[in-house]
């Protein structure tokens, strides 16, 4: 268990992890069974570096299968792939009248018709049932069958060896992140903490440790938790991930709400908002057994924070911090002997005799006290950067930059980027922001309104003066670092892939990891979309769709449920029930020569969950592309060939309704992957400017290959076309996208 788990991580970085005692010799003759798993694995679209494929020569054959078998299980080889429709892509020439024909024949239960499996009875001359693999009314699979197509992809996969020193240093890398990790890192760093040691590194923010501790204490060792506590944030923080599962502290009254809004059903009759709602809240309360009240006392109680300080950090979740202080029966702790400081911190927090920062920063930026204003808010660099931007507009730019400019060195790399990036769209009186509230969905939000006090010169002004701010003071960070090397090299691809920051990815990537907004170009002319669900689950009506959206210059199409062919795409048939425990699957083909004839702009991927509820956790969706033709199976419509497999993704948060999980832009063929959750029960529900915001938000993203640039520059380094530089940065190093964030100069 614990190796297969090691080499599901290790896939992620593309790469296999082999233990050093696994390997028992030197042989460089290549055996039969490695002849046989590089054939195998070149069906699935991998193929082993000469390195990797001289290590897994000299480890034993039983190793060699749990490489195989794991790729087999990443790749779902073993679920179920069947559409509803076999020959999906010839039209069965169904129609809406199909379908209500065959509703008022079950409603008033007429002979004439063929009887199903699932007790629907479909009248003659409607659907060609010899077209389908279950019902074609209700939607429930009756036959399945296996992948028929391996190795039709155009570009074999190249896979590198990942050593015991290799894992060890992508260990550190997530512990040392200066950026919050997504999903896949987080997954990740949870086996790799319940298999591992835990190095003594310094961990880079809050959401890692609240892992760190919660392994810590799970395994009885409470007393090396206990140092990471600094203050009452961190254990709400913690209380609330054993809670929820969140590592955000997000209000309980938006995770209600976003579950609400999920049970909302179009269907007036299958809606069960009101009965989801009740359900939230139970889940919600809280319950603690007075061994856990004891700790989280003497956690609050053993702090080093002053008194008003620790209320100061507790107000802003104020509403939270009650119901914990009731739930785990502080009240009652703090009388008890040696438990003085927890009464005072009651004491003081319950009669509010504290003073709030924030509180003086907003009375006197309405006042207009400029000094006052700026003295506070340079306590606090990491909330004078976040608040740069609207200050400028309120005080005017050169005065808060000056004054922002003192504490610049005490600001964090990541934000120093961050303000670089979104300086362009905020200081822009026309263009619409993408953001996603702590627990929401990705929403649209207008222009400030204090930027119609500005004209165009003052405005660009406003953004070179960040620019060159940020610019200049990353140049010191970076020249202040000693650095004997003389040369470098830049991978060309890392010019396209942006810089991890700010983005909170909510599903999980078990192939090699891409970071938002990297570019796939399509090498055919076909884009196939597959979406899988229900595995291991016992057969039940879970109505999953996946759908697209269609841009053009002047109007919008779809292609879903509800409209099974359009120009340049056909879908497979809409099923709404799973088969017991193999799951079920959907396809969409995209024809991109048809859509440049009928100047389409962008087709966006979606999926959504139609049933009640969110979409269902380990749903997979991606995409396939090849430069050769991909086959339809024509006997059960399989359509799934791993070997063409660009990208895919597992949901794993139950919080999402409808997921946007790419974009294809027809005229440059190339496909974008971006995530961004959206509250609709079917594909009409998606807000395609939203998607154009979050498109736009994505290409003022530093990448990587640029903030190297600038590195080079600061430390005298020359740039050259070979790997025989000092410094190499390559594609392979820039997946650990953790790694990438140690150049984020603190």
């Amino acid at each position: 268990m614990k190796t297969k788990e090691l080499l599901k991580i290790s896939l992620r970085q593309n790469a296999i992890f082999i233990p050093n005692e696994l390997i028992a010799n030197d042989s460089k003759v290549l055996s039969a069974p490695t002849a046989v798993l590089l054939a195998n694995v070149s069906k699935l679209g991998f193929t082993f570096s000469e390195t990797l494929l001289h290590a897994l020569n000299n480890v034993n054959p039983g190793y060699k299968i749990e490489v195989l078998e794991t790729l087999k299980t990443v790749l779902g080889i073993d679920k179920n792939w069947t559409p509803l429709v076999k020959e999906w892509n010839v039209p069965t020439g169904e129609s809406a009248f199909d379908h209500i024909v065959t509703m008022i024949a079950n409603v008033f239960k007429t002979d004439k018709g063929t009887t199903l499996q699932c007790g629907h009875s479909i009248p003659k001359n409607t659907f060609p049932l010899e077209r389908y693999n279950g019902c074609p009314f209700c939607g429930t699979p009756f036959e399945f069958g296996t992948i028929e197509n391996f190795g039709q992809g155009s570009k074999l996969k190249v896979l590198e060896l990942w050593t015991e020193k290799q894992l060890n240093d992508y260990f550190n890398s997530l512990l040392q992140s200066k950026t919050a990790l997504d999903a896949t890192q987080v997954e990740s760093l949870k086996v790799l903490l319940h298999y591992l040691p835990l190095p003594k590194v310094e961990i880079g923010i809050k959401e890692t440790l609240v892992l760190v501790i919660d392994t810590l204490i799970e395994e009885d060792k409470e007393e090396k938790a206990v140092q990471y506590f600094k203050s009452p944030t961190d254990i709400l923080r913690y209380l609330w991930f054993k809670k929820t599962g969140l590592l955000q502290i997000i209000e309980p009254k938006t995770i209600i709400k976003r579950v609400e809004e999920n049970g909302k059903h179009i269907f007036i009759p299958a809606d069960n908002s009101a009965q989801s709602k009740l359900i939230a809240k139970k889940d919600l309360k809280l319950k603690y057994s007075r061994k856990e009240c004891l700790m989280v006392a003497n956690w609050l109680n053993n702090l080093d924070m002053d008194v008003q300080a620790m209320c100061e950090t507790m107000h802003p979740k104020r509403g939270m911090w009650i119901r914990f202080i009731r739930a785990l029966r502080l009240a009652e702790y703090a009388k008890r002997k040696g438990f003085g400081k927890l009464s005072e911190l009651l004491d003081v927090f319950y009669n509010q005799a504290y003073d709030v920062w924030q509180a003086d920063v907003n009375r006197y930026r309405l006042k207009m006290d400029v000094e006052k204003t700026f003295a506070l808010l340079k306590q606090r660099p990491g909330l004078f950067a976040r608040s740069l931007f609207s200050n400028m507009l309120w005080f005017g730019s050169d005065e808060t930059i000056v004054h922002f400019t003192e504490i610049i060195d005490k600001i964090p790399a990541r934000l120093l980027f961050t303000l670089n990036m979104y300086a362009q769209n905020y200081f822009d009186k026309n263009i619409q922001r993408s953001v996603k509230p702590l627990g929401g969905t990705n929403k649209r939000i207008g222009a400030n309104i204090l930027l119609g006090l500005y004209d165009e010169k003052q405005l660009e002004a406003m953004k070179s003066q960040i620019e060159d701010l940020c610019i200049l003071a990353m140049k010191k960070r970076f020249a202040a670092v000693a650095n004997d090397n003389k040369t470098m090299y830049i991978d060309p691809q890392l010019f396209n892939i942006p810089v991890s920051i700010g983005d909170r990815s909510d599903t999980v990537q078990d192939l090699p990891v891409a970071l938002m907004g990297t570019r796939y170009p399509v090498k055919g002319n076909e884009v196939r979309l597959f979406m899988q669900w229900g595995k291991d689950l016992p057969a039940q009506h879970l109505d999953m769709d996946l759908s697209c959206h269609i841009a053009y210059e002047n109007k919008l199409d779809m292609c879903s449920f509800s409209r099974l062919n359009t120009i340049g795409c056909k879908h497979s048939g809409d099923i709404r029930s799973i088969p017991n425990k193999i799951g079920t699957a959907e396809y969409i083909n995209i024809n991109i020569d048809e859509l440049k004839k009928a100047r389409a702009k962008f087709v966006t991927f979606t999926c959504n969950a139609y049933s009640n509820g969110n979409i269902t956790p380990n749903l997979v969706v991606g995409w396939m592309n090849s430069k050769y033709p991909m086959k339809i199976s024509e006997r059960t419509g399989v359509a799934y060939d791993p070997s063409c497999v660009d990208h895919q993704v597992r949901v794993t948060q139950n919080v999402a309704k409808g997921l946007v999980f790419g974009v294809l832009d027809v005229a440059k063929k190339e496909i974008i992957w971006l995530e961004m959750t959206f509250g609709g029960q079917i594909v009409q529900g998606l807000d395609y400017k939203g998607v154009q915001a979050l498109l736009s938000k994505l290409s003022s993203k530093l990448n990587i290959g640029s903030l190297l640039q600038l590195k080079a520059e600061a430390q005298g380094l020359e740039i050259i076309e070979s790997l025989n530089a000092d410094e190499v940065y390559d594609a392979q190093w820039a997946i650990n996208a953790a790694a990438v964030t140690q150049l984020l100069i603190d």
